[in-house]
């Protein structure tokens, strides 16, 4: 994008034709992505109530995943220790702090509803940076943003899947399941109520 005079890269920023080269290099390359959606309006009011409630509870949700791929991947990938060190995008309002009290919380769970592997997430490593001095960071918003456009209409109504698709090639699965794997939605689709464009983003990955 060299009319850009910037490396910072904001996917919401593009136009639609950088957004598909952006989504295109990221398939190309050696990188495993995953994401979690949560779709509001079939969660009943005053579900999620304390601040940063829902967002701890979704993030539960990609840590789960994230704890998998590492599990996965770690015969092919002998560098380091094997666990990951987790960086978000620094948000106002948000407190690390609380989020690696709730992660504390979540491992001492004995319900066995927390399906976390553990071994490979080191709590006291979470961390937040900001999102222009870190390519890792913007490279995760361009997938999530990549997902979001696919279930949020535009102002004119219309869904767009084909960054998602285009990043199928390189979206966590175990033996072609995605669903369960690389793309957790919330509730579960059939619940949710979704358009005929949204639903094109589920028939994705079946």
């Amino acid at each position: 994008m060299p009319e850009r005079n910037t490396r910072e890269l904001h996917f919401a920023k593009l136009n639609h034709g950088q957004k598909l080269a952006a989504v295109q290099i990221i398939a190309s390359k050696p990188v495993r992505t995953l994401s979690v959606v949560a779709v509001k309006e079939p969660i009943p009011a005053g579900v999620y109530t304390d601040k940063n409630q829902l967002y701890f509870f979704m993030t539960r949700y990609l840590i789960e995943r994230l704890s998998w791929l590492c599990r996965d991947h770690r015969p092919n990938v002998p560098e380091g220790d094997g666990r990951v060190a987790i960086t978000f995008s620094r948000r106002g309002g948000m407190s690390y702090d609380d989020f690696r009290a709730y992660l504390r919380r979540l491992k001492a769970d004995q319900s066995g509803e927390v399906r976390i592997h553990w071994p490979v997430i080191d709590i006291e490593a979470v961390s937040a940076a900001d999102h222009g001095k870190v390519a890792a960071l913007q490279l995760a918003d361009a997938v999530a943003s990549a997902f979001a456009a696919g279930f949020e209409p535009d102002r004119y109504g219309n869904c767009e899947p084909r960054y998602a698709e285009t990043l199928r090639p390189v979206t966590y699965h175990r033996n072609k399941n995605y669903l369960s794997y690389g793309v957790k939605i919330v509730p579960r689709h059939d619940d949710c109520g979704l358009s005929q464009q949204q639903l094109k983003m589920v028939e994705i990955w079946k």
